[in-house]
């Protein structure tokens, strides 16, 4: 529960839902293309009850929906929705910090691909409306009314 502060703030109530380190793998295996449960437990190598304990959590935020499985079969397939789907540039700049920070030259790690082009996805920049690259230096936080 947040405080009357954090409340305010999109950041926390973000990390209410994504802060967790397992929602977030869960979110870049869905991004993936994987949909069972069987198939985030394989992947993950995460005990079933907090695997469970957290695609519910995603599946309560909207992230993530139940459906029945596109093969026909008993089966149940977590599917992102539109609100799930927008966290890909989230999860892309955490990949991309990672890369460019936690890895040792000559290590051997996962890369993001234009499955078009094949090249390495362009790095993440917070863009100002006229075009110029901005830094933390450049913006500044207000109290606003959601529209």
């Amino acid at each position: 529960m947040l405080d009357e502060v954090n409340a305010q703030c999109p950041v926390a109530r973000a990390l209410e839902t994504l802060g967790d380190r397992w929602a977030l793998m869960i979110m870049r295996d869905a991004f993936d293309g994987l949909r069972r449960f069987s198939e985030f437990q394989k992947n993950l190598g995460l005990a079933k009850n907090i695997l469970a304990s957290r695609l519910k959590l995603l599946v309560e935020s909207g992230l993530l929906q139940l459906q029945p499985a596109s093969d026909g079969s008993a089966y149940k397939e977590y599917v992102l929705t539109d609100k799930g789907r927008s966290v890909f540039p989230v999860v892309v700049g955490l990949r991309q910090w990672g890369e460019r920070f936690l890895f040792e030259t000559g290590e051997t790690r996962s890369a993001l691909l234009d499955s078009t082009s094949g090249k390495p996805v362009e790095t993440l920049q917070v863009v100002a409306p006229d075009g110029r690259i901005l830094g933390p230096e450049d913006c500044q936080r207000r109290l606003i009314k959601h529209a």
